[in-house]
């Protein structure tokens, strides 16, 4: 299904590379008010090209994921706060997966400041980022190398993460269900997380609220299966149930100026 305008098509180029777009953005950018934009977010949301957020859209798309680049600009801020609360849970000395993901790289980045580390990933972002860390050992799964995100995927992967058993595992997911399933779009690369999965002690899922509003194929698994869940906001009341239900940990953080505050439920 198309915009129905010429203008509805540019917001949804802009989207498309972006990942996101703002009312007052585009209201500036066509000389309008937010009321018209609005109205044609709504008609490109009910058209189910676009999915509405505060203050904007981002992308659709239940099939294909959103661009890397523009997945790195989406929820910038928030993504970084739940990385820093994510390695704050990882000790020193230990060892631990780090999967696909702009969220993962984000706790990468602040793992920086821990001291010996062993890490297994099949994010090269990941392996770039840490690799010249004193004191840290970094392993890099074997196979096809994904273009578009610096992704090794497919079965050599998974054997070769098969090959370990380590204390924790930083996952992340691209769409979380009600349910509590957990979603991705590539049945490769789900097929490496749900080894990741299988082979860690504690499994740590990191999520930004944005992924509650999307929806994506291939099925990972259970929130159940993890231990803690760290995101920036929970706003269902049934994941949250769940959560409780099976013990897992959620903590939820608010990013601010030079620091993270975390609730822990």
């Amino acid at each position: 299904m198309q915009p129905a305008t010429p203008r509805q098509r540019e917001i949804l180029a802009l989207a498309r590379v972006q990942g996101r777009v703002s009312v007052d953005g585009l209201a500036e950018k066509f000389s309008l008010t937010p009321q018209t934009i609005r109205k044609d977010l709504n008609d490109l949301c009910g058209r189910r090209l676009l999915s509405r957020i505060h203050g904007g859209a981002v992308i659709a798309s239940d099939i294909e994921n959103i661009a890397y680049e523009a997945r790195r600009l989406i929820a910038a801020d928030e993504k970084r706060a739940i990385g820093r609360a994510a390695a704050a849970l990882i000790a020193d000395g230990s060892s631990l997966f780090i999967n696909i993901g702009t969220t993962t790289e984000e706790v990468a980045q602040a793992l920086t400041g821990h001291k010996d580390l062993l890490v297994i990933t099949n994010n090269l972002n990941v392996a770039r980022t840490l690799y010249p860390c004193p004191g840290f050992d970094v392993v890099v799964a074997g196979g096809p190398v994904r273009r578009s995100d610096g992704a090794i995927v497919g079965t050599a992967a998974v054997d070769f993460i098969r090959q370990f058993k380590v204390d924790s595992a930083v996952i992340g997911a691209s769409a979380i269900d009600e349910d509590g399933a957990l979603l991705d779009f590539d049945y490769r690369e789900v097929l490496v997380s749900q080894a990741i999965i299988e082979n860690a002690r504690r499994v740590i899922l990191v999520a930004d609220r944005l992924k509650f509003s999307r929806s994506a194929p291939v099925r990972i698994g259970h929130i159940s299966q993890v231990q803690t869940f760290v995101t920036d906001h929970l706003p269902s009341c049934r994941l949250r149930s769940i959560c409780s239900q099976h013990s897992v940990k959620v903590v939820e953080t608010v990013p601010m100026k030079g620091d993270v505050s975390a609730t822990i439920a």
